[in-house]
């Protein structure tokens, strides 16, 4: 079954594990590609899946809701889609392991399931930290240079929608998760970046080594080009690691001045040293630090990935830079909400593990610093140790607070701290009040939790949201 116009479509028996937003899309796009013999399971049942069974069922699926509907894998079944949020230890996983029945990621299917014919070259991006940012700079770029280009995977539109458009793109910005990597096979990328590695999502893969081998795969069958972070030796080893396309490059990006085979900065400017002819001796400048909107340390690096898969696919220096002065990050992402009696106030809810908000911190020289949250394992000691030096004080809240706070009394006992124990609706106004009190002129009070919003908000944008109100309430 190599694409979507195989016959093997048809008489293959295709298990779908999972029936979220994920897992729908796949059923529908097997069904459009005319599987004829489909099962799908999941042990929630709700009356939001239970409508939406009833659109698959008229088409020929096979929908079983409820618990225990995922514990037995089925005795009549040749491949098993799963959705992103199942661990690879899920009992029906470990069944079809042990069969050898094949296990496809969403993304594998969306890989199988292109158009050979009009099938869009992918520009993947992976990471712990930095992904939506890049992909969305990638496919502002990739606009600017006139291409018909979209962001996909794990953010903007389904990668199934976009391979199954009747009109073709001309490429396709992609972001990957770890856990849609673990389950692909085919994959093919044109090119592709892994922007760095940090601990985060241990618990479902099982180790730190796991967890980085699933993010290397997405170098495996690599054509043109293996983009590294210069500053983080693990995405490089794991560019050693991989079996790519004869010919495939090995391109850095760092925040120094660039060697060969680099991005990289010169003074003020984003230069290349990786698609020049002249690369031995000279480099071609992209854009500028001014056309980066915030031009934080982190997200100049994200520019610059950015930049290394633009230049890959071909894309001229001209709009590399017009691509970049035109985007804009998303809510949530050290997003500057306003400036309070000489202090300024930003959000970076989207900051939900400790890599994330020491990358927030550093680009700041003094911070009042609001962190907690749902730490996911995960500590802090690190972070502490390279950001002291720019705290003025920390604000803690959340189920996890106690783990920073122990942190900081390691690393920097000095540091000013206040724990606000509420955890109804009206935190966050206590909290940004106890911060505004800490601030001096000059400095910024920071969000950036280092941990994810579960415990006390829908998620990280509506904790974002509550942080700009309680701004907004300390303005008027």
């Amino acid at each position: 079954m190599e694409n979507r116009t195989d016959d093997g479509w048809v008489t293959t028996r295709f298990v779908v594990l999972g029936f979220g937003t994920a897992g729908y899309a796949c059923a529908d796009s097997l069904i459009q590609a005319g599987a004829e013999h489909l099962v799908v399971l999941d042990d929630r049942d709700t009356e939001a899946l239970r409508e939406k069974a009833q659109i698959l069922e008229t088409l020929g699926a096979t929908i079983t809701l409820g618990p225990g509907s995922t514990a037995e894998l089925p005795k009549d079944v040749d491949v098993v889609v799963t959705s992103p949020g199942v661990p690879p230890h899920a009992p029906l996983l470990a069944q079809a392991a042990e069969r050898d029945v094949p296990i496809w990621s969403e993304i594998e299917l969306a890989w199988r399931l292109r158009d050979p014919a009009n099938a869009a070259p992918w520009l993947c991006i992976t990471g712990t930290n930095g992904k939506t940012t890049t992909v969305q700079m990638l496919t502002a770029i990739l606009q600017a240079a006139g291409h018909r280009a979209v962001a996909a995977g794990n953010v903007g539109l389904p990668l199934l929608e976009v391979v199954m458009d009747p009109e073709p793109y001309d490429v396709i910005a992609v972001e990957l998760s770890s856990y849609q990597l673990h389950f692909t096979h085919s994959m093919s990328a044109h090119s592709a970046a892994v922007l760095n590695i940090a601990p985060d999502h241990v618990d479902w893969h099982g180790s730190l080594e796991a967890y980085a081998q699933d993010k290397g795969r997405i170098y495996e069958n690599c054509q043109v080009a293996c983009v590294y972070n210069v500053a983080d030796p693990a995405t490089e080893h794991l560019v050693e690691e991989a079996d790519v396309i004869e010919g495939c490059r090995a391109i850095g990006f760092t925040l120094g001045t660039p060697g060969l085979s680099m991005l990289g900065l010169v003074d003020d400017l984003l230069v290349d040293r990786a698609f020049v002819e002249q690369r031995a001796t000279s480099a071609l400048e992209l854009a500028s630090l001014s056309d980066i909107t915030p031009p934080a340390p982190h997200n100049v690096a994200n520019a610059l990935a950015a930049a290394a898969l633009a230049r890959a696919f071909g894309v001229p220096a001209t709009a590399i830079r017009d691509g970049l002065r035109g985007f804009r990050p998303d809510k949530h992402r050290i997003a500057h909400v306003a400036e309070v009696a000489g202090v300024n106030y930003v959000d970076d809810s989207k900051a939900t593990n400790p890599h994330a908000a020491q990358a927030s911190l550093l680009a700041y020289e003094h911070v009042v610093w609001i962190a907690g949250g749902q730490a996911k394992g995960a500590t802090f000691d690190e972070l502490v140790i390279a950001a002291r030096q720019r705290l003025r004080a920390v604000v803690l809240l959340g189920q996890d607070k106690d783990v920073i706070a122990e942190a900081l009394q390691r690393h920097a006992p000095d540091v000013p701290r206040i724990v606000v124990e509420s955890t109804d609706t009206g935190a966050m106004e206590i909290v940004v009040g106890e911060a505004a009190k800490l601030a001096q002129v000059g400095d910024t009070v920071l969000l950036a939790p280092g941990c994810a919003s579960w415990d006390m908000f829908a998620n990280y944008g509506a904790r974002g949201d509550a942080f700009a109100e309680a701004v907004r309430s300390l303005s008027n």
